[in-house]
């Protein structure tokens, strides 16, 4: 043991005795201008190093440099700048005066992807003949990575697309690895802030650059994000996504494969793709077991309404208002990419309604969006939404055709927040249009018809049957009502044609019937407002007792039935006591008619007469 240790200590005198000697025979500053030249001959851009360099010995043989800078050829800002850079190099090579580096580390770098920090060639540069640009070989190199390790901590990239805003992407710790055959290992993570909202991304993926740059394969295994600020849900979005990307610069077509999403209690899994160019050509085929979109967007963000949706109940920061003033929805970046896209959920909740079965199939043609399928199951029923967008103009255009069968009304009202209270099975046909798309739009400025049927009805809060029957029982003694405590109006089947003009829907031609009563009518509603003003021709068929014949004219005769108001406190009004008053008259008519047929003789018959003839 004594022997071990003696040559332990012997073998660290003589590295440390190397080092030193290395450090007073190698002076770092020689590899001052190769570096500088080497940089420049491989990227064209200008490395600059300000101070001197040193040498750093533990834990691994290092050269230290003060603040440097990386720029392109004719950018007025640099590309990469650091207060620190330090370069990992092998111990042998230094001893012939070569500078073998094994990693290069940033600490607190600024990396600016800015119009300021772009090359720009020079303003006595030579121009070519306009249109006469020669094209790019296929194996010229362009990027290339030929270190073996990068390390970058607590940096910062700032990124800005022509005259857009800035974008700060803060606490970048970046390393990357890669070996002789150019596979690379990454791990990077970083903290977006914008607009009030915080983003933290973390990622692992493997990298196959052996053919770059015309092919680059990636394999992310890991990549975890956290969304959370204005405009979401309170708890925010969490979730991750793991992929395959595959680059082909030639066809300049980005592939990604076995993509798996989740984000909160939603997945998505399937595969996408995208030919970049002057205008993008999209394609994704995407399948989810579950998709809860009530957490994963604010309900004020889904329907830019200020009211409190019962479908969501979730706290929100909301946007500061300059971030939002003044900026209407155009639509206008449909232009700018062609995409089809296909999805398919086996669930899907939106605003507290649950969708089983969900297909959508969607393409935008630069500005024109079809929804050539856009289909599911509610319930027992099912509904069908197909139409398109037209961003082509400075005014977008949007026309939907809904298909609606046999879904229950109640809680659709529910979740968009309509005091009334109604039930039964919906269905529909219909075409609308409109200039955007959100509730408050279509109840503002929405324009169509649709064919309304409705079976097995309950309108809570009025009962036709018991206002009419109670209201004739107070006005005639001969007449009692089926007592029936149950406020509501019950119908086995409703029609109705309806019109929307922007906010207000018309409905024609109703049509009701049920066991008690069947009745017919004429209605308006205000949807900004929640008004309506209906007027009804109501017959009461069952539930009389007492006179057998005024029951008879009753049960034959429209009694008219006006509900107006508020739709959260409707009011009625009734005309019994003209219509039993008029059927009193009738009756004496009848009766004096009577009496002056079997007295036609009679002097005082031709009083009665003209009597008759005044009525």
């Amino acid at each position: 043991m004594r022997r071990l240790l003696t040559a332990l200590m012997i073998l660290l005198v003589v590295i440390v005795v190397g080092l030193s000697a290395l450090v007073l025979l190698v002076n770092p500053n020689d590899f001052r201008a190769y570096m500088v030249r080497q940089v420049e001959q491989r990227s064209g851009y200008q490395l600059t190093l300000d101070g001197p360099l040193r040498w750093h010995v533990w834990p691994q043989l290092s050269i230290l440099s003060g603040r440097m800078s990386l720029t392109a050829p004719g950018a007025s800002q640099p590309l990469v700048s650091s207060d620190n850079m330090r370069l990992d190099v092998a111990l042998w090579p230094l001893l012939s005066h070569q500078l073998q580096v094994h990693q290069v580390m940033l600490k607190g770098a600024v990396i600016q992807l800015t119009p300021l920090s772009e090359e720009r060639k020079p303003e006595d540069a030579p121009v070519g003949p306009a249109g006469n640009n020669p094209p790019v070989p296929e194996n010229e190199p362009g990027w290339s990575f030929a270190i073996a390790r990068l390390k970058v901590a607590d940096s910062v990239l700032v990124f800005q697309h022509d005259d857009d805003e800035q974008i700060a992407v803060r606490n970048i710790n970046l390393e990357m690895e890669q070996d002789d055959k150019k596979q690379a290992h990454v791990e990077f993570s970083s903290r977006i802030n914008r607009d009030q909202r915080d983003l933290y991304l973390s990622l692992v993926a493997d990298l196959d650059a052996s053919a770059f740059p015309q092919k680059l394969n990636a394999t992310i295994s890991q990549l975890n994000y956290q969304l959370q600020g204005a405009d979401l849900p309170n708890a925010g979005i969490t979730g991750g996504i793991t992929l395959q990307a595959n680059w082909n610069r030639a066809e300049k077509k980005l592939d990604l494969n076995n993509l798996q999403l989740t984000a909160n209690d939603s997945d998505l899994r399937g595969k996408a793709s995208v030919v970049l160019g002057e205008k993008p050509r999209w394609a994704a085929d995407l399948n989810a077991v579950n998709l809860d979109l009530d957490k994963l967007v604010a309900a004020t963000a889904t329907t830019n309404t200020t009211a409190a949706q019962r479908g969501q109940q979730q706290n929100t920061l909301p946007r500061p208002v300059i971030a939002t003033a003044g900026q209407e929805t155009s639509y206008r970046n449909l232009r700018d990419f062609s995409a089809q896209v296909s999805v398919a959920a086996k669930s899907v909740r939106w605003r507290g309604l649950e969708f089983t079965n969900v297909r959508s199939t969607i393409s935008n043609d630069y500005g024109l969006l079809k929804i050539t399928e856009l289909a599911g199951q509610f319930g027992k029923g099912s509904m069908s939404l197909p139409g398109e967008l037209d961003a082509r103009d400075d005014v977008p255009r949007l026309a939907f055709r809904p298909q609606i069968d046999a879904i229950e009304i109640a809680p659709v009202l529910t979740a968009f927040d309509y005091p009334i209270t109604l039930s039964g099975q919906l269905s529909m046909q219909g075409e609308f249009s409109g200039d955007k798309l959100d509730a408050e739009a279509f109840r503002r400025s929405w324009q169509g018809e649709a064919n309304i049927t409705m079976t097995n009805s309950r309108l809570q809060g009025m009962n036709f049957q018991q206002l009419i029957q109670q209201a004739v029982e107070r006005s005639n003694s001969d007449v009692k009502a089926q007592q029936s405590y149950e406020n509501v109006t019950m119908l086995d089947h409703f029609t109705a044609a309806a019109t929307l003009d922007k906010g207000q829907l018309a409905l024609h031609k109703m049509n009701g019937n049920s066991s008690l009563l069947t009745l017919t009518g004429e209605g308006s509603m205000d949807l900004v407002k929640e008004v309506c003003d209906t007027r009804f021709a109501v017959k009461v068929t069952e539930g009389w007792k007492g006179d057998s014949k005024l029951i008879t004219m009753l049960k034959e005769t429209p009694i008219p039935l006006r509900v107006y108001g508020p739709w959260a406190q409707l009011n009625y009004s009734l005309q019994v006591d003209q219509l039993l008053r008029k059927q009193l008259q009738e009756e004496a008519k009848s009766r004096l008619q009577q009496w002056v047929d079997r007295n036609k003789d009679s002097s005082k018959a031709k009083d009665v007469k003209k009597l008759l003839d005044k009525l």
